[in-house]
């Protein structure tokens, strides 16, 4: 029987665009954070720990574990409300929505065509004192201006609620069209219900997915600076904003580049960790 080979030169393409794209920025990254910063905002290729000095100093690192965990606990907050969303609809769109299920699955993606900055000024006029959202709430009775959310942290959630639901909606979209309906249908025969049903088979069918979208969403939304900037006004100081500082603001490159490498060491380090959970549940043991 003939058997097609793979064509190398694919594979050999991917790998240098990986070279291009991704290790060789992350390596002068890592570079740059062991040099110093000269007098005028440029880098002086000399050897040092400095960066990372500055960042464990006690003073400097409250205030980067203050922005950290203020990104840690909102991006889990967006992550669950879209795992809450778009878990819904996406059990909507392949089980209730039947022939609209691809003009819906469009109107998901649709987003996607305008441009995320425009995206995000658009809720910054939606949001605004005297934006739409007050003018309904004033129509039916809320008050003059109910709401005063622009430039704070509600303001901040909903933006990314708001860019960030697609990308868990399609994850677990592709996860549920995949389901066995003769499952569903033979645990309902047997008496199980709805709830039942999702919890002992729904749900554990579709982990890959969440596990994919939770990670589309969470990590992205961890390092997240535009909307914080955008529509909380610059009022509390994420991990993201802090790296945005050092590089376009105060110009300190090595500090900048030294707090991104102890950033992507917390995120792969946190990688491994779902990883092996993700592989001993599988196996049944767990960091074995």
């Amino acid at each position: 029987m003939y058997r097609t080979k793979p064509y190398l030169g694919f594979s050999v393409f991917a790998w240098l665009w990986a070279i291009m794209l991704v290790a060789a920025p992350l390596l002068y990254i890592v570079v740059i954070s062991f040099l110093v910063r000269n007098n005028y905002g440029g880098i002086d290729w000399t050897f040092s720990l400095e960066s990372y000095h500055k960042i464990f100093d006690p003073e400097y690192g409250r205030t980067i574990l203050a922005s950290l965990n203020r990104s840690i606990g909102l991006a889990a907050l967006t992550t669950f409300a879209c795992i809450i969303v778009g878990f819904p609809l996406a059990l909507y769109l392949v089980f209730v929505a039947g022939k609209w299920r691809n003009a819906l699955f469009f109107l998901l993606i649709i987003p996607f065509w305008t441009n995320f900055l425009i995206r995000t000024y658009a809720w910054m006029v939606l949001l605004s004192d005297n934006g739409w959202i007050n003018h309904v709430l004033e129509a039916v009775g809320f008050g003059s201006q109910p709401l005063h959310w622009l430039f704070t942290s509600k303001a901040v959630f909903i933006g990314m609620f708001y860019n960030y639901l697609p990308y868990m909606a399609m994850s677990l979209y592709v996860s549920v069209e995949k389901l066995d309906v003769k499952l569903l249908e033979a645990a309902a025969d047997l008496g199980a219900g709805k709830l039942k049903r999702f919890f002992k088979i729904t749900l554990p069918l579709c982990l890959p997915g969440l596990a994919a979208g939770s990670l589309m969403v969470f990590i992205p939304a961890l390092g997240e600076f535009v909307i914080p900037d955008i529509l909380g006004g610059g009022t509390n100081l994420f991990i993201g904003n802090l790296l945005s500082q050092q590089f376009l603001t105060v110009r300190n490159w090595p500090l900048g580049s030294a707090i991104s490498v102890v950033l992507i060491f917390l995120i792969g380090l946190c990688l491994v960790i779902f990883e092996r959970i993700n592989r001993g549940g599988d196996d049944g043991e767990f960091f074995v």
